[in-house]
């Protein structure tokens, strides 16, 4: 197969947000709000997408044609004060709600991981997060780390030699083992799935149906990335759709019409894909009366917009060129702001050791006061869309690209000529008073703590060009982007 046949076109959760909310046994229900963020990694090699098991209508072809089924743990529900009052007499059952909070707590807790599970990946993402934001001065850009990591993986388990030693170098892994136990705490630390909370890392890899594949890699990717294996017809109209269908089941509907035009070609060899959903609401909703339009000071002129108001405690850190404030999150992470100083823009910080530093390293962000923080948070809804293939060569990554050189034999030997040809990376995140809505694909085409009593006030106004963190429970950042343009 020659470059012009191949495809060209496709819980732990951590005591600071615990000691913010208190027991929920002790705490008054109130209406929320989800925010929703995701992110879907296509590779197709010709390099394409995961299917979830059981997400699938029942007329699609690729539900009967599972090699591998991943097997996610199960959760108990999330216990909503609401569910245990009684219509009729307006009395709690207390007893009911405390045996069903134990049990998602526990369910919770099965899902920690050991300390230090994510130690080495400080490297990776201070390494990317620059090279994967830039080029796009004055514009909206974001970046999943988490998303890109896991399908680094993924790729580093159907590719051998110099290919596969670049991306463990890349990733700060050892050795493909080393590699395979800490993707597999990552995927553990981060899930959560039960009904009101939501971050799930769904991975797989589509065969073309007239290959030989090998079945201890597709052993390998389920039991550690929870990856299914399935073979298909590539290029067909049923496939095509059973790959839209998959992305918008998996990354909630949110970029449904980028994902409209997707497909896959009928040279397409392997297809393998990782997506990242994650839903969240906001510890405590903004309130709409608060809500007012102010100015923000863009690169390219001032512009009115609205400004979402709230005050609270919250870790608040002053840099040598930025200053951060962190908003949580109901028992599902935080979103930080990084503001930098008047004359930085956020391009230029994020090449600053420091503020990558703080983005990459959760024990880092621990250093963190805490005050009474007057925020003003512009509502936002930015979307970007990025070509990863330059920044993976910058990063070291260069063999995959090449076709003489890049080395897909431990998936399939049917094959030889296969190369990475353009790696795409879309992301849309929005801001309002009830949460943080996002998605994001990548898809990569192989062709072939305690306050004072009185505490200090500070007022963090975000109306001129800011970085934006959504980390997970364990501090780890599933999205990073950067808010030149609110609206």
């Amino acid at each position: 197969m020659n470059r012009n046949q191949l495809y060209e076109s496709m819980d732990q959760i951590p005591d600071k947000v615990l000691e913010r909310s208190e027991n929920r046994k002790n705490r008054s229900h109130r209406p929320w709000w989800f925010g929703a963020v995701a992110a879907a990694l296509l590779i197709a090699v010709t390099i394409g997408v995961a299917l979830r098991p059981g997400i699938m209508n029942s007329n699609s072809t690729f539900k009967t044609a599972a090699i591998k089924t991943a097997v996610y743990p199960e959760m108990a529900p999330f216990a909503e004060e609401s569910q245990f009052v009684d219509s009729a007499t307006g009395e709690f059952d207390s007893e009911s709600y405390s045996e069903a909070w134990d049990a998602w707590w526990e369910s919770s807790q099965a899902q920690r991981q050991k300390e230090g599970y994510a130690d080495g990946l400080e490297s990776f993402f201070t390494k990317s997060i620059p090279v994967f934001l830039a080029g796009k001065e004055g514009q909206n850009s974001a970046y999943s780390p988490l998303n890109v990591f896991m399908a680094l993986g993924m790729l580093a388990e159907i590719t051998d030699g110099n290919t596969r030693q670049q991306i463990l170098d890349l990733l700060g892994s050892s050795d493909i083992e080393s590699l395979r136990t800490q993707a597999k705490a990552v995927w553990n630390g981060q899930y959560q799935n039960d009904g009101v909370n939501t971050c799930i890392l769904a991975s797989s890899l589509w065969l073309r149906d007239d290959i030989n594949y090998v079945e201890s890699t597709l052993d390998t990717l389920a039991d550690t990335y929870y990856a299914s294996s399935f073979q298909g017809k590539m290029g067909s109209e049923q496939m095509n759709q059973a790959l839209r269908d998959w992305l918008n089941q998996e990354t909630g509907g949110l970029l449904e019409e980028q994902i409209g035009t997707l497909s896959l070609d009928s040279d397409t060899v392997i297809a393998l894909a990782t997506t990242l959903y994650f839903r969240a609401a906001w510890a405590n909703q903004f309130s709409e009366d608060n809500t007012r339009p102010q100015t923000f000071h863009g690169p390219d002129g001032d512009v009115e917009t609205d400004f979402m108001h709230a005050s609270e405690m919250s870790g608040y850190y002053q840099g040598d060129d930025f200053t951060a404030v962190d908003w949580n999150l109901q028992n599902r992470g935080t979103i930080w702001f990084l503001l930098p100083e008047e004359g930085t823009s956020p391009e230029e910080l994020l090449k600053d050791s420091q503020a990558l530093e703080f983005l990459s390293e959760s024990s880092y962000r621990e250093s963190v006061e805490y005050y009474l923080i007057n925020l003003a948070l512009p509502k936002f809804d930015i979307t970007s869309q990025t070509d990863l293939l330059e920044g993976l060569k910058t990063l070291g990554v260069t063999d995959a690209m090449d076709w003489s050189i890049s080395d897909f034999s431990p998936v399939t030997q049917d094959f030889k000529e296969v190369f990475l040809s353009q790696v795409q990376h879309g992301v849309r995140v929005a801001v309002d008073e009830e949460g943080v809505e996002g998605a994001a694909y990548t898809v990569m085409q192989a062709d072939g703590a305690s306050a004072a009593a009185e505490p200090e006030e500070v007022d963090f106004v975000l109306d001129r060009p800011f970085v934006f963190a959504i980390t997970s429970q364990d501090g780890l950042p599933l999205f990073v982007g950067i808010v030149n343009q609110p609206g």
